[in-house]
Parts: structure tokens; C-alpha cells; sequence
């Protein structure tokens, strides 16, 4: 983002770094390590790790040229290695919440229960959060932003990712007076039935975990990621699970690709979806309209077309590369990346990928049981249906044939968890529903 690098220069010149705390050390975070001790020196420092697994801390930094860790165990122990400018690893990620010290806790490991705790903590104790899960933020994103706003601290998914790319571009066309109604996502594969199993060689060649990669083909990750936008900009889905068309000639152009979707539907307040097979991919797209002829001239003159719909995109998505961004958007100008408007737009809700029987423990999100469908936000909640960042865990009390829509109706919850709490509270809040 332009300004970010001048003002990240300007904080180093003033010795006032901004002081970034990572919860995650997994594929993902040990990219976002190396980019913040490589490309972000200026102006940034790395100071905390937490891993449920020491060893992973420590090996994200090490992998970014960081060798003299400092394993801490209290907040007093941290804040004090955060004042001498020590680098600090811990298992205790509420450690980074709640020391003194640190501008921005950086929340990048999948899970909703455990994200939940860690990102309410952080607002808790005023400490901007910004996040890289979709998941976590397409179930109780809403009432987190609303715990932010109280706190006056910035609640955000990350640059660099799919919705956060999608959600600048989303910006530049409005900013230029196109009207968006369609926020989109190009994908490769889509084939609800992926799992672990049949997802095992691509993830070993990537270096990545299989159920993460299965999570992805099987449509979940995707869901998750166009609720989020459509979350922040106030778009619905045209139906469950969204429209995405399927190219019918391998490597056609995203212009082509496009019309694919019927034209009644690209209208106000627009929808969120995606598209199979078109090139460039990966990568997301803006559909926009404009209503004033003398600018459909110009539009049409810059080779955008003759209309009415006119195509935006970006090729490309560079997730851990362009994080840093994000962590300065927040801390230096109170600027999200992407975050929910006010009541959810869309959810993504539970569906059977097989046939479950009741009894059964309900599997994580990219397993072999259940696979997330997105759905809008009104009807998730009419009908009851359980969310998929709240799905693992339940105990099936009854039986559900596959490719049906679970409800609550059909699973025990686990006791005690936040993000259960969190979702009744947003239920609360954003659709009236009686305290229970």
C-alpha cells in the first residue's frame, strides 16, 4: 500500500518500531516471519512467537535468520525481553494478548475455538488483531468487530490472501466510481468429496497438511472466504453454495469466463462467488457497472469493453508477502484490510460429505464428514442450521445422509466454548434471538 512504506520509514527514524506478536507458526506464519525480518526491518520487529509447539516458534525464527530466542513462560518475562529488544518464543499465546509492548497480535492457525480465544484476549487488552482465518472470521467476525470498536482498536483479516485482495480491489473500483456487484475468486478445483487421503500428494509436495489442502478442493476454504467479503461489503450469495461456473474450454479467459453468470443477477447489492478453470488463476476479480454514458465511453476507450459489466482483477495472491501491510494499515493509520460492516451477510454452513450416523464425533474441516457450503446469513439462522466453524466436536444425535445441511437440531454441542458463546451473543445482537 502506498504511504505504508514512508510511514514504516518514518517510525524506524523515530526508534518507535511497531511491535508485531505472531500466534501460529505453521506454513503460513513461518512465511509471514521471513517476510517481516527480511522485507520489513524498517519500522517492524517480530518481537513474540507463541506455537502449541515450542519447537515451531523457535523455527520460525530461526528460518528467518533470528538465532537468539528467549523462551518465556510469564507476562512480566515477556514484556521485559519486549523493552531490552529480545526475541521471544512461548506455548502460552495469551502471553502476546496481554503483555505490555505489543502493538498488534497476528493470529494465523485455522482454528476457530482456539483463534476466537486468542483474538477476544488481544481486543480485551486493547491490542490491535488481525488475522489470516477466514474461518474464524466467517463464524463470529461480526461480534469480534463489535468487541474492537468498543475497545477502539482495529479488528481485520490480512492483505495478501484471496478476501484481502479482493477486498482492496473492491475499494479501488468503487474509489474510482464503478459500481461492484459481484466479488469473485478463481479457483482450480472444486469437488466437494476431497479429503485427506486423495489430497495427500499435492500437500506432501507443498510441504503443507493435508486436511488444510483438502479444505480448499473441497469448496470450505472458499466459502469461508467469499462470507468474509461478502460480510464487509453487505453482498449475498445467489444461492447456496454459490454459482461457480466451470469454464467450458480448459485456460478460457476470465472476459469469457464472466459471462457465465446470468446478467439479472449482477445488481445491487451484488453477490460474491467464483469461477472454475478461467485464466489468469489464481487469482479474484471485480464485476462493476456505471450508469453515466460519458464514462462508458472512457471505460470502453481503456479497453475495458462497451458494458455494462466491466471487469477488474488481480492475476495473483501473495499471501505471507504482503501481511506486513496489513499489521501497518492497522497500527499506523487504524485502517482495516477487511472487516465485517455490522450484521453477517453470509455464513457457511455444515454438510455431510458422506453419510454420518448418530454418535459419531464430528471430524475438523477438511476431513472426511462434513464439508462448508456458503449460505446468506438469513437463512442460516431461520432455519438452524450449524455453522461449519462450529461443527467440529459436535456429537451427531442423529442420523444425516449425505450432502444434507446439518442443524442444530441434529448435534450436541462440545460444553464450554467461546466461540459458541461468541455466536449466540452475535445471534443476539444481529437477529434479536433470545438469550438462552
Amino acid at each position: 500500500m502506498i504511504l505504508v512504506d514512508s510511514a514504516l520509514e518514518k517510525l524506524e527514524h523515530e526508534g518507535k518500531p511497531i511491535r508485531v506478536a505472531m500466534v501460529g507458526a505453521g506454513f503460513m506464519g513461518r512465511g509471514v516471519a521471513l517476510q517481516i525480518t527480511q522485507a520489513f526491518r524498517k519500522g517492524m520487529r517480530l518481537v513474540a512467537i507463541a506455537n502449541r509447539n515450542l519447537e515451531g516458534a523457535k523455527r520460525a525464527y530461526t528460518e528467518a535468520g533470528v538465532k537468539d530466542l528467549h523462551e518465556v513462560k510469564t507476562i512480566g518475562e515477556l514484556s521485559d525481553n519486549i523493552k531490552k529488544g529480545l526475541f521471544s518464543v512461548t506455548e502460552d499465546a495469551q502471553l502476546l494478548c496481554r503483555a505490555e509492548g505489543v502493538d498488534v497480535v497476528f493470529e494465523v492457525t485455522g482454528s476457530v475455538e482456539f483463534g476466537a480465544q486468542v483474538i477476544f484476549e488481544a481486543i480485551q487488552n486493547k491490542k490491535h488483531a488481525i488475522q489470516m482465518n477466514a474461518e474464524l472470521d466467517g463464524t463470529v467476525g461480526p461480534i469480534l468487530k463489535t468487541y474492537a470498536d468498543k475497545a477502539g482498536v482495529v479488528y481485520s483479516f490480512s492483505d495478501g490472501d484471496q478476501p484481502g485482495v479482493q477486498m482492496n480491489l473492491y475499494r479501488f473500483v468503487k474509489g474510482i466510481g464503478v459500481n461492484p456487484v459481484l466479488c469473485g475468486n478463481i479457483k482450480g478445483l472444486h469437488d466437494p468429496y476431497r479429503n485427506p487421503t486423495t489430497q495427500e500428494g499435492f500437500a506432501k509436495k507443498w510441504g503443507q497438511k493435508a486436511h488444510m489442502v483438502a479444505s480448499f478442493a473441497d469448496g470450505t476454504k472458499i466459502s469461508f472466504e467469499q462470507a468474509i467479503v461478502a460480510n464487509a461489503t453487505g453482498m449475498r450469495v445467489a444461492r447456496r453454495g454459490m454459482l461457480g461456473p466451470t469454464v467450458p474450454t480448459p485456460g478460457m479467459s476470465l472476459q469469457e469466463g464472466i459471462k457465465l453468470y446470468p446478467p439479472e443477477l449482477l445488481k445491487a447489492p451484488g453477490i460474491v462467488d467464483y469461477i472454475v478453470g478461467a485464466e489468469p488463476g489464481p487469482g479474484v476479480y471485480v464485476i462493476g457497472t456505471h450508469d453515466d454514458p460519458r464514462q462508458q465511453h472512457y471505460l470502453n476507450l481503456y479497453k475495458l469493453g462497451e458494458g455494462p459489466f466491466y471487469l477488474f482483477y488481480t492475476p495473483y495472491h501473495l499471501c505471507h508477502l504482503e501481511v506486513p501491510n496489513s499489521l501497518a494499515r492497522a497500527a499506523i493509520f487504524h485502517d482495516a484490510v477487511l472487516t465485517p460492516l455490522g450484521a453477517p451477510c453470509v455464513d457457511v454452513v455444515a454438510t455431510a460429505k458422506i453419510n454420518l450416523k448418530a454418535g459419531q464425533i464430528i471430524d475438523g474441516m477438511g476431513w472426511y464428514m462434513t464439508y462448508g457450503q456458503a449460505e446468506n446469513a438469513d437463512v442460516t439462522f431461520r432455519e438452524k442450521l450449524l455453522p461449519m466453524g462450529l461443527a467440529e466436536g459436535c456429537v451427531l444425535t442423529k442420523d444425516v445422509s449425505k450432502d444434507r445441511v446439518l442443524t442444530y437440531d441434529d448435534v450436541r454441542l462440545p460444553e464450554g466454548r467461546l466461540s459458541d458463546r461468541l455466536r449466540r451473543e452475535q445471534n443476539e445482537l444481529f437477529f434479536n434471538e433470545p438469550p438462552k
